[in-house]
């Protein structure tokens, strides 16, 4: 499976079912939408929706979700009270089980990373007022362990992270990344990792593949078993979402 790139311009999305009327509270909500990635055996999709005015029943989140809105905006009502807008540039995720309720008052566009697998996670980020949802890609980041030197072509890169969260199952993930420049050798991935790039800009080849470049504000993903080499001539500052299958 090659990388997947997710065009934020996308239109022309194909309407999809109504959603059930049970779990609206207000609106007559007509979305459109399409799957760029589909893992039914993980319970794993990736792609863009839109959608029109609506609001949900409140009730608990039925997914682990990580989100980038692209137009538009929505509020996330959590069962304090407390009210979270996120806008078109931002990202966020809902974590499985999160008691909310989602609320537009127009039209949005977004892309997504949804797992059904999962289990509620520790929200040791995030406060009652729902702080720590929405990701800041300023937060400072600590350092992490870089590529082995077995893999490197050149100097050692100076890596940074941060994991913002992670569900139960330890499979499905969300955090800040970023790199000083380096090349490494194709490596197989050995999970589903969506990118999305908020400074700098790699290059990538998969094995028997073109290389592809990509820039600041655009979003790929890279599915299991792809083997990626990775050049950067920048820093590099990303967001990501990883879904890793369990072992066994």
């Amino acid at each position: 499976m090659p990388i997947i790139a997710f065009p934020h311009d996308l239109s022309d999305l194909p309407v999809l079912p109504e959603i059930p009327a049970s779990v609206i509270a207000s609106g007559a909500p007509v979305h459109r939408g399409v799957d760029l990635l589909e893992v039914p055996a993980l319970g794993l999709t990736a792609g863009i929706w839109a959608c029109t005015a609506w609001t949900a029943q409140m009730g608990p989140y039925s997914v682990d979700e990580f989100m980038i809105v692209l137009d538009g905006a929505v509020t996330i009502i959590l069962e304090s009270g407390a009210e979270i807008t996120v806008s078109a540039g931002q990202s966020f995720f809902l974590p499985k089980g999160l008691v909310c309720a989602w609320h537009q008052t127009g039209n949005i566009k977004k892309v997504y990373v949804i797992f059904e697998q999962g289990a509620a996670g520790t929200l040791e980020g995030v406060g009652h007022d729902g702080s720590g949802l929405v990701i800041d890609p300023a937060l400072p980041l600590a350092p992490s362990v870089g590529p082995g030197a077995e893999i490197l072509i050149g100097a050692t890169p100076e890596q940074q992270a941060v994991e913002l969260y992670e569900d139960a199952t330890g499979q499905f993930s969300v955090g800040l990344w970023q790199s000083t420049p380096y090349s490494r050798k194709p490596v197989r991935f050995d999970r589903y990792e969506l990118m999305h790039l908020l400074s700098g800009s790699v290059t990538l080849t998969e094995t028997g593949q073109k290389a592809r470049t990509f820039t600041a504000g655009e979003t790929f993903l890279v599915p299991l078993g792809a083997e990626v080499d990775w050049v950067s001539t920048e820093d590099v500052r990303k967001i990501y979402c990883s879904v890793t299958p369990a072992a066994g």
